[in-house]
């Protein structure tokens, strides 16, 4: 989205691919239009995993548990994740899909909203991976600060919002427009934050990647 098409075409030919289970269950996420994360993200999320190894991971968006099973990969046999999904349907694919990856023992899937869920947790996460509704990131903020460990990593997606975050409030859609501020405020918080040291990347549909301090 900010990175011309024939550049992201060429790195994505780049890219090693992911095992036969793995590339299957994108496709079939992707048929069925559900929100999985883009390629790039994907190969972002590969790098930082591996690099770090982080033995509790959190996702906030569990959607049909393509992002867990797939971190799961990466972050070693011995890490134990957490998602969390408030949406029924992709609940129940969730759970069928981690099933068949027989991901059982790793991930741990909590069905609620996020937003209760949360304060329901004990710090500390080595790793959190925030793919949930974008205009409730903000609201969430101070629970994911709470849990997430020193020195851990905290990764949201799709913070760009397809390039409409550097347009001017007026000139997004008006049903837009709560979302627009709320991640403008997050990104704000995100960058300013003293406990924080984050980092913006135009990959995918943007990506922030902050270090708890």
């Amino acid at each position: 989205m900010n990175v011309d098409e024939r550049m992201t075409a060429y790195i994505r030919s780049l890219d090693h691919g992911e095992k036969d289970w793995i590339r299957t269950l994108e496709q079939k996420a992707r048929a069925e239009h559900v929100p999985i994360i883009r390629k790039e993200t994907a190969a972002l999320l590969r790098v930082l995993l591996t690099m770090q190894k982080p033995g509790k991971l959190l996702e906030v968006g569990a959607a049909v548990g393509f992002s867990s099973i797939f971190m799961s990969e990466y972050a070693g046999e011995n890490c134990k994740i957490t998602t969390i999904e408030n949406y029924e349907p992709r609940i129940i694919k969730a759970r069928e899909n981690i099933e068949k990856a027989g991901k059982q023992g790793q991930i741990t899937l909590i069905a609620g909203d996020a937003m209760e869920v949360l304060k329901t947790l004990e710090p500390s996460y080595d790793f959190i991976f925030m793919d949930a509704a974008k205009g409730q990131y903000i609201h969430f903020f101070p629970e994911i600060l709470r849990l997430l460990g020193e020195g851990g990593i905290l990764v949201s997606d799709n913070v760009l919002q397809d390039g409409d975050i550097v347009q001017s409030r007026y000139a997004v859609t008006r049903r837009n427009r709560t979302i627009h501020s709320r991640m403008r405020e997050y990104l704000w918080e995100l960058t300013h934050h003293p406990s924080l040291e984050t980092v913006v990347l135009p990959i995918g549909d943007g990506v922030t990647i902050s270090t708890k301090r």
